[in-house]
């Protein structure tokens, strides 16, 4: 095996030695940020620029440029540089002619250059010349130039207050305001050549977003995305996405998000959306005659929303104030350098314009695969080992013991029983022989029984036909369901018919999540055939919510005139009459809701010892037996999944080491938790040994190395600095080994009177002795020689 050096996660290199054995790790160690943490840099001085809000700001390389926006009294067009490195304010050398001063414009940086378009012009002081504008200005970083691009043909009508961002080499403009009425239209121009530019306008499909104003755009996976904003009466707090390649909105779904569950933030205008690997960060805005200051961050994959909570950091920085949140604010404006989001500016409470600077610094741990790992269990359906027979027809679908009991306590109650009648058929079919008797125990897979020697378990539900069955199954495996096509009855019925099987299986989440699709999914078109089907399965929730929505008064004519009206039953019209001629009374209840258990929460329960009866595989750590479950560990390491599927020991026991080193049994116990739930908490000296377990395991991605090097850099104590050298030395991680012994070189009064020290093996009590020598200079040689 040759020397290599392969990057697997951001400041974390893999430096594989010659020896397939062994794995010298590197973690960079260096100057870090705290993640999650907010640090008010320096403001704007006056001398250098004016206090502001309704302004822009770009990124460029490693400074932050702000152009115009207005102080209060009068419009800008100064363009003022921050530089992050030294945390310093200047005013950007310019030359030519810049953008007349303006607020609400765009700013968007291409290849070297910022490019400004429209805005809000004028004399606000004297309330004189104020006219929206659609000129297009370069400002190019490198030169200072400032230069109009003059366009033929076709414009987009001016505007301020609208969106713009860059993809594909092109700007792409989204709505504003005109001066009379809000938009909803979209322009792009190319900005690759200058000479043959023109404006386009772009033929939108979809669910557009209504027309609105004072709202962010940011792109994030080939997507632009627009999150609220002003758009008169029908302002929301709605997420939508547009697709570049064919020109396509759609309305982001809230609907999955359960009760008790982060919720979207409020709707607001005048806030700030940036992109950042898979999430975007709102920040700001006003909320319903609010400044809210919290950040909310939305996960792209996971279509969740989530407030990002600061840490806890009073450190106070050589150039830059103390650790603090920004107060509530609007109007304020954002960018990314590298890892961390700047804000600058906005008005903050009594209208008053800001020149504060903020920084943010995002966490890069990579995305938790865990539904995503289970979900592809579902999908390829390998080492199952239970088949259900499902409804008259017997339709047969197969899945995981595993995670089928580790979900639903209805399922496993099943699964338990079909043991117990394949148990009795064994001692019947035996005739008392002594091969057939097992001490009166249920004859569940063990763990010391060779793979694929057993055959599948049946279990016949006759009350749930496939169909639905495979979506409540989808379910236990992913803590999700199909969101309901726009317009496709069926895709509503069969939600009623799983909700209908959550409610006898109990499973509580999976209920919420169906009435909330439902609920979400009704309209003019559908409702009577959902009411109808409700009445049919006793859904009596569902039905009170359709007879809601056809009396409301807005809807009652329009279902009435409909062709299905006609062919409703009797007792449902008479329902319907009555329900219009006098409402019953709205009953509100203040019981909690009850959301049910995660994926998470029952992976964990099912690890800590719900799940021991149904273990088939015995992980073996240092000759110490621990027993687990083939299925999980194959969703979650695809060393194990090719193991089970080629090489499956006889015995049904598997050595666990990581390359030759055998992990200590804490830090093993914290491996399962990763795998079982994708739990990322573990005392420090855990994280050397895992350091390498995504490597060596095959896990789906770096997230537990991200998080092992991030507990490392923040958590080595002076209380802890023994046992992580220990470690350290045991795992061959040769820097942090060193970054131990530093700390207790200059320690060292402190560590010589921990109780660890003495257990220590006689090798390292030596490396400590000779970086001690290593580090007393000359001078404390010579103090020490004139006190003997």
């Amino acid at each position: 095996m040759s020397c290599r050096s392969t990057k697997v996660a951001p400041s974390v290199d893999f430096d594989h030695s010659c020896s397939d054995s062994v794995e010298y790790l590197t973690l960079n160690f260096g100057p870090f940020e705290t993640v999650h943490r907010w640090r008010r840099l320096p403001p704007c001085d006056e001398f250098v620029g004016a206090r502001r809000s309704k302004h822009t700001v770009v990124a460029y390389r490693d400074a932050i440029y702000v152009f115009g926006g207005d102080n209060g009294k009068n419009m800008l067009n100064d363009l003022l540089r921050f530089d992050v490195k030294d945390c310093s304010w200047c005013r950007a050398f310019t030359t030519g002619t810049p953008p007349a001063p303006r607020y609400h414009h765009s700013a968007v940086v291409y290849g070297s250059s910022m490019f400004v378009f429209g805005g809000y012009t004028g004399d606000i002081y004297s309330n004189s010349n104020l006219k929206n504008k659609n000129d297009l200005f370069e400002y190019k970083f490198a030169t200072g130039q400032w230069t109009e691009w003059k366009v033929e043909g076709s414009l987009p009508v001016a505007r301020s207050a609208h969106g713009a961002t860059v993809y594909s080499d092109k700007l792409w403009i989204f709505a504003g305001y005109d001066g009379n009425a809000r938009l909803n239209d979209m322009w792009t121009i190319n900005l690759q050549d200058r000479e043959h530019a023109c404006w386009e306008e772009i033929d939108q499909s979809g669910e557009i977003p209504p027309s609105c104003c004072n709202f962010p755009v940011a792109v994030c996976r080939d997507k632009m995305f627009v999150f609220s904003g002003q758009s008169g009466a029908k302002i929301t707090n709605n997420l939508f996405q547009f697709e570049f390649k064919g020109h396509m909105w759609t309305r982001i779904p809230t609907e999955h998000l359960l009760r008790g569950s982060p919720p979207p933030p409020q709707r607001r205008y005048g806030h700030t959306m940036v992109a950042f690997d898979r999430h975007l960060y709102v920040v700001g805005g006003a909320a319903d005659n609010t400044l809210p200051n919290e950040l909310h961050c939305y996960d792209v994959d996971s279509q969740s929303w989530e407030v990002i909570h600061p840490s806890v950091d009073s450190e106070v920085e050589t150039k830059c104030l103390q650790a603090t949140m920004p107060s509530g604010r609007l109007f304020h404006a954002a960018a990314v350098i590298q890892d961390a989001m700047y804000i600058f500016g906005g008005t903050v409470d009594n209208n008053v314009r800001s020149g504060e600077m903020y920084r943010f610094q995002f966490s890069c741990y990579p995305k938790c695969t865990l539904h995503e790992d289970y979900g592809k269990l579902w999908e390829n359906r390998q080492f199952c080992d239970v088949e259900f027979i499902l409804g008259e027809r017997a339709e047969r679908v197969l899945g995981h013991i595993a995670i089928v009991t580790a979900r639903c306590q209805w399922l496993r109650k099943k699964i338990l029983q079909a043991w117990d009648r394949q148990r009795q058929t064994k001692q019947e079919s035996s005739e008392e022989s002594d091969d057939g008797a097992a001490g009166g125990q249920r004859d569940i897979p063990a763990c010391h029984r060779p793979s694929g020697t057993q055959p599948l378990l049946e279990v016949a539900i006759r009350e749930a036909e496939a169909q639905p069955f495979e979506v409540l199954m989808q379910f236990l495996y992913t803590d999700k369901i199909q969101y309901p096509r726009r317009g496709h009855v069926q895709d509503v019925l069969l939600i009623m018919d799983v909700y209908k099987l959550a409610l006898s299986f109990q499973l509580s989440r999976l209920e919420q999540l169906c009435v909330q699709y439902i609920e979400a999914s009704v309209d003019l078109q559908n409702v009577l055939s959902v009411c109808e089907n409700a009445n049919k399965l006793q859904l009596d929730q569902l039905k009170e919510h359709c007879l809601n929505f056809v009396v409301k008064e807005s809807h009652f004519n329009q279902v009435i005139m409909t062709k299905e009206f006609e062919h409703l039953s009797t007792p449902l019209i008479v329902e319907i009459v009555r329900r219009k001629q006098q409402p019953p009374p709205r009953l509100y209840s203040d019981q909690p809701v009850d959301i049910g258990t995660s994926l998470v929460q029952d992976m964990k329960a099912y690890l800590e010892g719900g799940g021991l009866e149904f273990c088939d595989i015995v992980l073996l750590l240092d000759g110490h037996p621990r027993p687990a479950h083939k299925a999980i560990l194959a969703a979650r390491s695809s060393y194990f999944e090719a193991m089970f599927r080629s090489f499956m020991p006889e015995d049904g026991q598997v050595n666990i080491s990581i390359g030759e080193m055998v992990p200590s049994k804490q830090a093993f116990e914290s491996m399962l938790r990763y795998i079982y739930y994708g739990d990322v908490n573990m005392p420090p000296e855990d994280s050397l040994y895992l350091f390498a377990a995504p490597y060596y395991y095959g896990f789906s991605n770096n997230r537990l190395q991200a998080y092992c090097k991030q507990n490392l850099e923040m958590n080595v104590t002076v209380e802890n600095v023994l046992q992580i050298l220990e470690a350290a030395d045991k795992t061959q991680a040769l820097d942090m080994k060193k970054h131990c012994l530093h700390i207790i070189v200059h320690q060292f009064i402190k560590v010589s009177k921990l109780p660890n020290l003495r257990s220590l093996s006689q090798l390292l009590l030596l490396d400590i002795i000779e970086s001690l020598a290593t580090h007393i200079s000359d001078k404390q040689c010579a103090e020490m020689g004139s006190d003997i």
